[in-house]
């Protein structure tokens, strides 16, 4: 059963400021990105426990590594909430995900 995805307002931003960032060298670069996280979001929304339980930052917060980033995401009863896209160099800490 395909569950939907959602994303909430700042990992919209996050996405936004990726693609910017990225483009500016390389405008396909960043578009292959934004593909690699649509597909690993489409294979979270279909397994949502794959990802790595993160109580550390918040209750029901999940995490899935896609090349030098992390989604953050929470199991909602429709699918999936995309609460974050973060890079894994930076350190999280739970108002990132709040």
């Amino acid at each position: 059963m395909r569950r939907d995805i959602f994303r909430t307002p700042l990992a919209r931003l996050d996405l936004i400021e990726i693609w910017q960032f990225i483009a500016d060298d390389n405008e396909t670069a960043a578009d292959r990105l934004l593909d690699r996280f649509e597909t690993t979001l489409k294979m979270i929304a279909d397994n949502p426990k794959a990802g790595r339980a993160r109580p550390e930052l918040a209750d029901h917060i999940r995490s899935f590594p896609v090349g030098n980033y992390i989604l953050f995401y929470r199991l909602t009863d429709l699918g999936i909430d995309l609460v974050r896209v973060r890079s894994a160099y930076l350190d999280i800490q739970p108002d990132d995900v709040d």
